[in-house]
């Protein structure tokens, strides 16, 4: 059962969400500094994660799936967000550079079908990065944030699952070594505590960070998925640049 939008949205808004974010968004920004014209997909709930990305790319989509449910994002002008059945999203293939997947691989009941429902968005030489909840991490074990609800992964494991899916692993980090606890003292310790984790604790880390590309010479053993209707993403091109600059300030600054 998917953790629903509303507690994702509110776990953000949380103190403890708020350092969460900033502990992976900092990480995500090691793959991605920059997405200059670059369009890009947020998968799950990624929109924590999608404000870094706003000034410099082509255009920005949050697809949400119908099990989770959908929020208005951003908060100001126009609306980025749109609902989706993950098994079958409703964009052209190769539409995609960059797909981010948060808070989607581990609560999934379709993981295949929707590994490869992206492989087929993303452009031939588009780069998808995951964020998932560490089996050996504290943070899998506690149901008191998202991250401790669906199933957890070893790097081995979420290695394996985008073989399987046709993708290549190219890398990948880890974030979030403190402990899932509201304490002030502990919370402005973060930055200080991810520079000791990834030093010495790296494996017990909360979350995993894989970046993968797509597998193209494999694509003429895989069968091609039935047609269906297609949307383009909700932002035009004549529209692009003052979506850019109304973004600016929607979210924290990274």
């Amino acid at each position: 059962m998917r953790t629903d939008v509303v507690d994702l949205r509110d776990f953000y808004a949380s103190n403890l969400g708020s350092v969460a974010r900033r502990m992976i968004r900092r990480q995500i920004k090691t793959f991605w500094p920059s997405t200059k014209g670059a369009r890009v997909l947020g998968l799950g709930f990624a929109t924590p994660y999608l404000h870094s990305f706003f000034e410099e790319s082509e255009r920005v989509v949050a697809a949400m799936p119908s099990r989770q449910g959908v929020i208005q994002w951003p908060s100001a002008g126009p609306g980025l967000t749109t609902l989706v059945d993950e098994t079958e999203l409703p964009f052209e293939d190769l539409t995609f550079d960059r797909v981010l997947l948060a808070h989607g691989l581990e609560q999934t009941e379709a993981l295949r079908p929707m590994l490869r429902e992206i492989w087929r968005v993303m452009s031939g030489d588009g780069r998808l990065l995951v964020v998932a909840p560490n089996r050996r991490g504290v943070w899998a074990r506690l149901e008191r944030t998202p991250f401790g609800h669906g199933r957890p992964y070893s790097r081995r494991q979420l290695s394996d699952q985008l073989r399987d899916a046709m993708f290549t692993p190219m890398g990948n980090e880890n974030a979030l070594y403190m402990p899932p606890i509201k304490s002030s003292l502990l919370l402005s310790a973060a930055p200080a505590m991810e520079r000791v984790g990834r030093t010495a604790f790296r494996r017990f880390s909360g979350v995993l960070i894989m970046e993968a590309t797509k597998q193209i010479y494999a694509s003429s053993g895989v069968g091609q998925p039935a047609r269906r209707a297609a949307i383009t993403a909700p932002v035009s091109e004549a529209r692009a640049e003052g979506l850019n600059a109304q973004s600016r300030g929607i979210d924290e600054p990274s």
